[in-house]
């Protein structure tokens, strides 16, 4: 049964009902559960084991006083570092350190050997710890929680975490709701605290805990409204780099202005989009530089980074005639989100770009296919997101057009020859996107 809190037909108030349900959803034995879990307080649970990880090799069991991730015969990242030590620098035998050098992925993991039953300690528990961080200066953190497949996320704390450079030990706690989205079954917790970098860097965790009820002294985004609230793309490998290419693109309209030239086309989007200036750059010479077309896309950006730099400047003194956009697969693929979060950020793009640019017409592709197999998980959030995200369109303004069958093959199954990595095209996969795409294209771009 679906109770509605707005329903006239409900006579139960509000806060005593949120009361109830609270209430009903803790587990019989809640009151026997003790006040707190002591994770990693003087030594770690009996019932966990710390392993740390990268981007390669296998994952690691730190079973004496140190262990180093042993690369593989034929490693990517052939000059990267990751290993973890019992203690700090300040002479802690009670603190885990982790340390990393040139990683595309650094973790340092507590592992349950038996899954964990957290639900006594919701909704008003917190994860606790102590956190030296030594050096972040080429680095930033994440923590997580991993509670099976598909449950528990990613809490991103780079920014925080280089400020706290330098400054010793410090306590943290987050509220336990943190690493919960809705549905999410903490029944069956695997990895109840989880460190994760990339960069050069080292840190150390101690007293890590469980508290049934804490006090959190951090906060963390709403991961109902993320994709919505816009911000900067604050990963450790885009900080040096996104900002300064925001600020590129600003001049390259400037120029634009300047020389008299009127951009008619823009593509708005991520990695893929900004692709057009890499790998498709043969394509977009030959199809849009007559146009004076412009490629405003960034790496990693997810809705809530392209929404911030269109709110800052990216659309500002043009008005081309058409807007091409395509975006939502880093929401989908970074963090597992809902596709129906992920449209939010894409219909909340689409009412900017409307706003700013009224007289443009906006062309939303559908997001491309990623993974090799249709079953991909993470395909298949895309697709429900093209689900959704097709009905934007009004057939006046705003035009949905899907290309992603001329990307894959008859079983849709995707080539390495269209896609190298199963999600970034080559010039063949930019080539079959322009083709595709050209009819609709040409037809906007004649519209008066």
């Amino acid at each position: 049964m679906k109770l509605r809190m707005n329903s006239p037909r409900c006579g139960i108030a509000p806060a005593l009902l949120l009361a109830a349900l609270a209430a009903f959803s803790l587990p019989v034995h809640a009151k026997d559960e003790p006040r707190e879990l002591r994770l990693h307080v003087g030594r770690t649970m009996p019932s966990l084991h710390v392993t740390v990880a990268d981007f390669e090799g296998p994952e690691q069991v730190l079973k004496g006083d140190a262990v180093t991730v042993p690369k593989p015969e034929k490693p990517q990242v052939p000059d990267s570092v990751v290993g973890a030590h019992v203690g700090g620098k300040a002479g802690r035998r009670d603190a885990l350190t982790l340390q990393w050098k040139g990683a595309w992925f650094a973790s340092l993991r507590l592992v349950a050997a038996k899954p964990m039953d957290l639900r006594p300690y919701l909704p008003d528990g917190t994860v606790e710890f102590d956190l030296n961080v030594v050096d972040m200066a080429k680095a930033g953190l994440s923590f997580a929680m991993g509670c099976g497949k598909d449950c528990g996320r990613k809490l991103p704390y780079v920014l925080p975490s280089r400020a706290l450079q330098g400054k010793g030990w410090q306590h943290l706690s987050f509220s336990l709701q943190c690493f919960a989205r809705d549905g999410n079954d903490f029944s069956a917790v695997t990895q109840p605290f989880v460190v994760d970098s990339s960069g050069t860097g080292e840190v150390a965790v101690a007293n890590v805990k469980i508290v049934r009820k804490g006090q959190p002294n951090a906060s963390c985004p709403d991961y109902r409204t993320e994709s919505v609230t816009p911000t900067p793309l604050n990963q450790v490998w885009a900080l040096e780099w996104w900002m300064q290419r925001h600020e590129k693109k600003l001049d390259d309209i400037r120029q634009l202005q300047a020389a008299g030239l009127k951009p008619e086309l823009i593509f708005i989007g991520d990695s893929i989009t900004q692709g057009w200036e890499n790998g498709g750059k043969p394509v977009w010479a030959q199809r849009y530089a007559k146009h004076n077309a412009l490629a405003l896309g960034f790496g990693g950006d997810h809705t809530e980074n392209v929404l911030w730099r269109l709110q800052n400047g990216e659309l500002d003194g043009i008005a081309p005639k058409v807007a091409v956009m395509m975006i939502g697969t880093n929401n989908t693929g970074d963090r597992l989100e809902d596709p129906r979060t992920t449209a939010a950020g894409v219909k909340r793009l689409v009412e900017e770009i409307r706003t700013r640019l009224p007289s443009t017409k906006l062309l939303l592709l559908a997001v491309f296919p990623r993974g090799e197999k249709p079953d991909d998980p993470l395909r298949r959030l895309n697709d429900r997101l093209n689900g959704l995200i097709s009905g934007y369109a009004d057939g006046r303004n705003v035009f949905f057009l899907n290309i992603n069958e001329t990307l894959t093959n008859p079983d849709g199954t995707l080539s390495r020859d269209v896609m190298p990595d199963l999600l970034h095209l080559s010039e063949k996969g930019y080539a079959l996107w322009a083709a595709s795409m050209e009819p609709t294209l040409q037809q906007l771009l004649s519209q008066p």
